[in-house]
């Protein structure tokens, strides 16, 4: 399932939206206001946004340039608004798409699918020793170096291939399982406590005493929170 977080004021449209994209392969959270949707975006990390534009608590646009400052994640301007400088304006803060509505909901589910497609194709083409940005940290892949804020952080080989193996993934949980298989190509036996030693090392190293930056889903595994690299 594919998480969408829909930012709409319009309940009766944002139900309708949810009824219809969760009978596919989405699971959609509404948010009602726009000063509430950064903060469910950091919770939930969604991979994909539908954006309303006239919001209670905060504009749309400005909704959608904070998210685009802080992710990569596709948005959709999905608005009432038909001034042609509101979808130039929409496209330059950062979205993806805009459409106006009302809208069937078998063309939206389109073109999120589209969004998608399009998503997965740009990292098929990416270099595979091209940079890794998230914010203010910087992974050069061919020097096999870690920036931060600027600043090289030092790291053995193992503690650099798991840190980018966690930054490939970013917004996705890894269980031990998965990044074994990754690191070692070897599964997790349930006793393997090397992935838990080399993360609390890797937070000592970003002083993230808090465990925000790798974040421990319990039950799960590890996630690489985006929005805490900012």
């Amino acid at each position: 399932m594919i998480a969408v977080m829909l930012v709409e004021d319009d309940a009766r449209l944002a139900a309708l939206v949810k009824e219809y994209l969760d009978a596919y392969e989405f699971k959609v959270d509404v948010v009602p206001r726009g000063d509430l949707a950064l903060a469910r975006f950091d919770a939930t990390l969604p991979g994909l946004v539908v954006l309303d534009l006239t919001l209670p608590g905060m504009d749309g646009m400005v909704v959608c340039r904070q998210l685009r400052q802080r992710s990569e994640v596709p948005i959709l301007i999905l608005t009432a608004r038909e001034d042609m400088f509101d979808e130039v304006s929409g496209l330059e803060q950062g979205a993806d798409d805009y459409i106006n509505k009302p809208i069937q909901p078998r063309v939206l589910l389109a073109r999120l699918r589209a969004l998608l497609r399009r998503g997965e194709r740009g990292a098929a083409a990416a270099p595979a020793n091209a940079d890794l940005t998230v914010g203010a940290l910087r992974i050069a892949r061919a020097d096999r170096a870690v920036f931060w804020r600027g600043a090289e952080v030092a790291m053995n080989g193992a503690e650099f291939k798991l840190f980018l193996i966690l930054a490939e993934a970013a917004g996705r949980v890894l269980s031990r399982n998965d990044i074994l298989v990754k690191m070692r190509g070897i599964e997790f036996d349930g006793l393997d406590r090397s992935i838990d030693n080399c993360i609390s090392r890797l937070r000592r190293k970003f002083d993230d005493g808090g465990a925000e930056r790798i974040k421990t889903v319990w039950g799960e595994g590890y996630l690489f929170s985006p929005a805490a690299w900012e």
